[in-house]
């Protein structure tokens, strides 16, 4: 009987070494995909940049058509300080949208999945969610959006409600009607 013993330790034994081989080949596929990831992830925020760059350099609209490849609201067009703008007017369709959806979370702020499904992106894709925090970073950028937890954006201090006295006059003329 010692030898049926000494047999079925084996096995156990060899059992156990393949259960650990395939454990650090997992950990090492994990390490794989979220390194991977990372460079998507990078790699999809400066492709956003990169077009908002050249949309910049090619300011007129005509001119910017031809670009964009990607399903799009509107034409591209550059993301003017806040200073520089009259109002919500002067930025692109995407963007009033963008804002618009700012305007209506109020103070618990706008994340970026969320900016995704406004912009018509599909939320579950972790490359258009980047795109989309790399829109309402560039608005924070140009004074029109605050980061007040990471993550979150809303209108700065002074636009947050209808109520307030927009200086400039620079409104989009709609009222939100929240309780």
């Amino acid at each position: 009987m010692p030898s049926m013993r000494a047999v079925l330790e084996a096995r156990r034994k060899a059992a156990a070494v393949r259960v650990e081989e395939l454990e650090a080949e997992l950990e090492r596929v994990r390490v794989d995909l979220s390194d991977a990831e990372e460079v998507l992830r990078r790699r999809a925020i400066g492709l956003e940049q990169f077009l908002e760059a050249l949309a910049e350099e090619e300011q007129p609209a005509e001119m910017t058509v031809g670009l964009s490849r990607r399903k799009s609201v509107g034409p591209r067009r550059a993301v003017p300080h806040r200073q520089n703008a009259a109002g919500l007017e002067d930025l692109s369709v995407d963007y009033q949208a963008v804002m618009e959806a700012a305007a209506e979370a109020g103070e618990d702020g706008l994340g970026a999945r969320r900016a995704a499904v406004v912009l018509g992106w599909d939320s579950a894709s972790a490359s258009r969610v980047e795109g989309a925090r790399a829109r309402l970073k560039r608005l924070v950028e140009r004074g029109w959006l605050v980061e007040v937890k990471p993550g979150r954006f809303t209108l700065p201090t002074g636009q947050r409600t209808d109520e307030t006295a927009r200086p400039g006059g620079g409104s989009s003329g709609q009222s939100s009607t929240s309780g």
